[in-house]
């Protein structure tokens, strides 16, 4: 009598493979971040503050996204890629934030996220150089080539005229062209990358606040995934539990028709 088939022990691991498969989805590619602490407030003088004369497009968490183009070179030895500045401000001192970079994946770049306090910037000579050049090219070329998003670049005015308080800091992206063509235009210029930069607050210093739907849609999906898995390995248990059952009447059967063979041998 043949024995019953074993259920399979790798259908019990179905659910977990499920949720895997369905979590993938949420894998996400061109984007590039830094996550860092907003300072300590500085005073910064008004009504006409330096960082106005600087024409640098500003992110704040009243206005966190910025639509624009970001010049891109290939990388040398002497240069790692373009730079390019913005300015940060009416931050919460001691909150955890992240910059974010997405662009298309018909433009392959790499981009690198670096940000810097006021003092740091104005004191090192090699940042310092970094934004002026940048600072004078965008002066020059704003009118030409504007934001695709609204024009930010204009500083929140204060109540009145005396110094004000704020938690600040720069922003500088480098990026650098991450492609090869046969086409020799493309190798020689490489064309603007057309980017989102995002500042995303933390929720409680832990988890980016513009990410809590997904993680909700997240717990939803593999919720359900854990049902469906539990729901397909019953029914492949049943399958199995049934083929076994089968091999049992089949094996009954069979020992039936030889114990009725032997009695007529005897016979």
């Amino acid at each position: 009598m043949p024995f019953p088939l074993p259920r399979p022990l790798h259908l019990s691991s179905l659910p977990y493979l499920l949720i895997l498969l369905l979590l993938a989805t949420f894998t996400t590619a061109n984007v590039e971040k830094t996550i860092f602490l907003a300072p300590p407030p500085i005073t910064i003088p008004t009504p006409h503050p330096p960082i106005d004369d600087l024409g640098l497009a500003r992110l704040s968490p009243s206005h966190p996204i910025l639509r624009t183009y970001l010049n891109a070179s290939f990388p040398t030895p002497a240069s790692p890629g373009t730079e390019s500045w913005f300015f940060l401000q009416n931050l919460h001192p001691g909150r955890r934030y992240e910059v974010r970079v997405c662009w298309l994946a018909t433009q392959p770049t790499s981009f690198t996220l670096a940000t810097h306090t006021l003092t740091h910037t104005l004191s090192d000579p090699v940042l310092l150089s970094s934004l002026t050049k940048y600072s004078s090219s965008r002066l020059t070329t704003t009118t030409t080539t504007p934001d695709l998003d609204i024009d930010i670049t204009t500083a929140e005015k204060p109540l009145d005229n005396g110094p004000i308080s704020d938690s600040v800091l720069f922003l500088r992206i480098r990026a650098a062209a991450d492609y090869f063509s046969t086409d020799a235009e493309l190798m020689r210029t490489v064309p603007p990358v057309a980017v989102d930069v995002i500042l995303d607050p933390f929720l409680g210093n832990v988890f980016p606040r513009s990410l809590v739907p997904t993680a909700c849609y997240g717990v939803v999906v593999a919720g359900v995934a854990v049902l469906v898995g539990k729901w397909v390995v019953g029914e492949l248990g049943r399958v199995v539990d049934d083929m076994a059952v089968e091999g049992e009447k089949e094996g009954e059967r069979d020992g039936d028709e030889e114990g009725e063979r032997e009695e007529k041998k005897v016979q």
